[in-house]
């Protein structure tokens, strides 16, 4: 059984792939779709068997790709919950960059009298 995780991130229009240990898969596709299609078969040139995969966005740039392969049908892969606490550390820092939130005050609300 092998099971092969992806750190994905999308830079313009491209989304790019790197295992993130004990491999040095890599891919880029225009699209999450054509993505996960290239990593699942660059796993199935390693090991063969049933393959099952669950792919999880963090942001809207950076996803997590889990592929699971194995002799048994019934193996599925990791809640999403565990896989994106073991790529936080890798895709946090570039969320971080693009992130710019406004901070809105209460004082900044109008009132609103509801029993006028």
């Amino acid at each position: 059984m092998g099971v092969y995780m992806f750190v994905c991130r999308k830079s313009g229009s491209e989304w790019s792939a790197k295992q993130t240990s004990g491999g040095d898969i890599e891919a880029s596709a225009s699209s999450t779709y054509d993505l996960q299609r290239k990593l699942v078969q660059h796993a199935l040139s390693r090991d063969s068997g049933v393959v099952s995969s669950a792919f999880n966005l963090v942001t809207p740039s950076s996803a997590v790709f889990e592929v699971i392969i194995g002799s048994n049908a019934t193996s599925a892969p990791a809640p999403a919950s565990s896989i994106s606490g073991v790529v936080a550390a890798s895709v946090a820092p570039a969320a971080e960059e693009k992130k710019e939130e406004l901070e809105e005050s209460d004082d900044d609300m109008p009132l609103i009298d509801i029993f006028a």
